[in-house]
C-alpha cells in the first residue's frame, strides 16, 4: 500500500493514543462512532455529489476526505491498516474472475 495512505493512518492512530488538543481527528474519536460514521456518510455523499458535477479538483478532494474519514473509522474499530491491504491482495489476485450475473425477472 501506498506510504502516503499508511503515513496518514499512523497519524490517526497516533491521535488516538495520543491526543493532541486542537486535533480534529480526537475530536472525532471523543465523539465516538456514532459522530465517525455521519462524517464518513457525508463525505459518501459528497463525493458522489463532486464526481456528477464532473469536476476533478471537486472529486479529488471529497475522495481525500472520504478516505481520510474512513481511516479514522478503521482505527477507532481496531481495524489496522495491514488487515485492509491484505484484503486488497486478496482481492487483485480475483481480478478478471468475472462473476456470473444472475437474471432477474423485474416483473416479478
Amino acid at each position: 500500500m501506498n506510504n502516503t495512505y499508511k503515513e496518514l493512518f499512523n497519524v490517526i492512530c497516533d491521535r488516538k493514543i495520543n491526543p493532541a488538543e486542537g486535533s480534529y481527528t480526537c475530536y472525532l474519536f471523543d465523539k465516538g462512532l456514532d459522530k465517525i460514521l455521519k462524517k464518513v456518510g457525508e463525505e459518501a455523499s459528497e463525493t458522489i455529489i463532486a464526481a456528477k458535477n464532473g469536476g476533478n479538483d471537486e472529486l479529488k478532494n471529497e475522495i481525500c476526505d472520504l478516505l481520510y474519514h474512513v481511516f479514522v473509522l478503521a482505527a477507532n474499530q481496531g481495524l489496522d491498516i495491514s488487515e485492509i491491504e491484505a484484503e486488497l491482495d486478496e482481492r487483485t489476485k480475483k481480478i478478471g474472475n468475472l462473476k456470473k450475473m444472475k437474471d432477474t425477472d423485474k416483473n416479478t
